[in-house]
């Protein structure tokens, strides 16, 4: 995806985003996005962008800091993956949390090789440290060591909150949660995120906005036209197009 593609995404929200996505995709709707409530400690970065930097970890077992070279070579794979980048971290701990894999040193070492950001269903530390810097963080909770945090497996497929992300995937995040869309559904998914934006600000909501102090039986004659107006559109532009309907 062009770089100036990806940033015209990342001034959308995630649920606007995908509105884009479900146009043009031939894939179920319950699909693509996270399943747990996810909470983004760095509200104030607003959402991202990028690339999937995959790893698994289990803070909670000691024997994976037997391996010696494991953050190097992780590292190293990090650096292999295309910018922007968003590191996708699955502990093996989860519902649990023993450990984070997030703090001060991590957030900085991360940026460093190109990252803006993370999406952990485990844990983070050093909050006021991480949003100091430029780095977005969303994850599951925040806990107070690091334990045995180690990368374990990476550049892999990993689980988190419910919804499978593979490496080098794209993934849009906020507040709200995220989106990992499947590499078939990005050419077009900028221009039907636009698209959809402005058809619903054109029809639905200016009817509804045009409508406050109007009588009831009026309000509900311009909601439904301006809603069967937005379907029509809809339909004509994408529905031929995918598996589903509107």
């Amino acid at each position: 995806m062009e770089e100036k593609v990806l940033s015209a995404l990342q001034k959308w929200n995630t649920p606007t985003v995908y509105n884009g996505w479900e146009a043009v995709t031939k894939h179920s709707r319950l699909s693509c996005f996270n399943k747990a409530p996810v909470t983004q400690f760095t509200p104030e970065k607003g959402p991202m962008a990028g690339y999937a930097v995959t790893v698994v970890i289990e803070p909670g077992e000691k024997s994976h800091t037997k391996n010696l070279n494991a953050w190097d070579e992780y590292r190293k794979y990090v650096t292999s993956i295309k910018g922007p980048k968003i590191v996708v971290v699955q502990d093996l701990d989860s519902p649990n949390i023993a450990g984070a894999f997030w703090g001060e040193v991590n957030t900085n070492i991360h940026l460093s090789l190109g990252c803006v950001g993370t999406i952990t269903d485990g844990g983070l530390r050093d909050i006021d440290e991480i949003r100091s810097t430029p780095f977005n963080a969303v994850g599951k909770a925040l806990c107070v060591g690091h334990a045995y945090s180690y990368p374990v497996r990476w550049g892999c497929d990993v689980e988190v909150f419910g919804t499978t992300v593979h490496p080098g995937q794209l993934v849009h995040c906020d507040q709200h949660g995220f989106l990992a869309i499947p590499p078939e559904d990005q050419d077009k998914l900028l221009e039907a995120v636009e698209y959809l934006d402005f058809l619903e600000r054109s029809t639905v909501i200016a009817a509804a906005l045009g409508s406050r102090g109007k009588e009831s039986e009026q309000v509900l004659n311009e909601v439904s036209r301006a809603d069967r107006e937005y379907r029509c559109q809809y339909s004509e532009r994408f529905v031929s197009k995918t598996s589903d309907t509107l």
